[in-house]
């Protein structure tokens, strides 16, 4: 192989993750040729809508792998967060990439941390599951749809008057955004997204020479955390924008799992919690999922999907 072509969301988030992938695996092999293909998704296109009320998964990916699947591109780079929990047959998450910071990150208009926030104040984000921990947290915030890459969601927090915006740190971090952090809000106060902070490579099943190129970059301890997660997801029949929320740490030969659903309101918390070796990841996933979804979650999940996960 001398050259690979990388798809990619057009965002300066995207580009800057793609960008990352490239500089590893033209180090790994040199004189290997990489091109960014950019491509735009359904979930770029549509800014003026709730991703909530778009329906239908895999908003931010769908046309990247059909670009995979039509051999347009060799291998795509997604925010793992972004990926539906089922995959398109013929595709595979060949690797995941060491992990970022998976919290959620404050920004403030006022440098106010998320305790300090004034009585009634309007909070941008555009993710179901943190709007909903928000709520749990304070019933007084105002929750306000705001879409689009990171820098026109942080722009319309002074468009709009907002007290601060919710992101990911990974984001931030990535696009060198860290200094307009306010506050890192810890796990046990708004758990992440499932996959957050981890990059997925994906690419054809069959393509054995990109995935051996993709294992060279890949983390396995990451892989492992994540494979947890999107088990979890995959058992409720998750996409990426509903209030699911699953994190998992690797601690020496084991993983340490918690995962929640939330009402819309955050008036309504199922958490659950669990442990395994690491070879049983997935196993872990659905275990904590087929628990919580026994103590409520499924009638949860029934208000937002309009009907009940199996």
């Amino acid at each position: 192989m001398s050259r690979l072509v990388i798809a990619t969301r057009k965002s300066p988030l995207a580009l800057a993750q793609a960008e990352w992938v490239a500089e590893r695996l033209a180090a790994q092999k040199p004189g290997l040729e990489v091109e960014l293909k950019k491509i735009i998704t359904q979930g770029d296109k549509i800014l003026d809508v709730a991703l909530a009320k778009v329906g239908g998964k895999g908003l931010f990916v769908k046309e990247i792998e059909e670009a995979l699947l039509r051999g347009e591109a060799d291998l795509a780079v997604h925010s793992m967060k972004d990926v539906p929990a089922e995959l398109p047959p013929g595709l595979v998450i060949a690797g995941v990439s060491p992990r970022e910071d998976v919290r959620d990150a404050l920004v403030s208009r006022e440098g106010a941390g998320l305790a300090q926030l004034p009585l009634g104040a309007r909070i941008g984000t555009s993710s179901l599951r943190r709007g909903a921990q928000l709520l749990a947290l304070r019933p007084d915030f105002e929750i306000v749809n705001v879409r689009g890459n990171v820098q026109t969601r942080l722009k319309k927090m002074e468009e709009l008057g907002l007290a601060a915006v919710v992101l990911a740190s990974a984001g931030l971090s990535r696009l060198g955004l860290s200094h307009l952090i306010t506050e890192r809000i810890g796990v046990q106060t708004i758990l992440p997204a499932v996959g957050q902070g981890a990059l997925g490579l994906e690419c054809r099943q069959d393509d054995q020479e990109t995935r051996r190129l993709i294992l060279g970059v890949s983390d396995p301890v990451a892989a492992a955390a994540v494979e947890a997660e999107r088990a979890f997801l995959a058992r409720l029949e998750g996409g990426c924008q509903v209030p699911i929320a699953g994190h998992a740490v690797v601690e020496g030969a084991d993983l340490a799992f918690s995962g929640l659903v939330a009402s819309l309101d955050g008036k309504q918390l199922v958490r659950g919690q669990g442990r395994a070796k690491k070879e049983k990841a997935a196993n872990l996933g659905r275990r904590v999922a087929e628990d919580i979804l026994e103590r409520g979650a499924r009638e949860i999940l029934a208000q937002v999907y309009g009907e009940t996960p199996a």
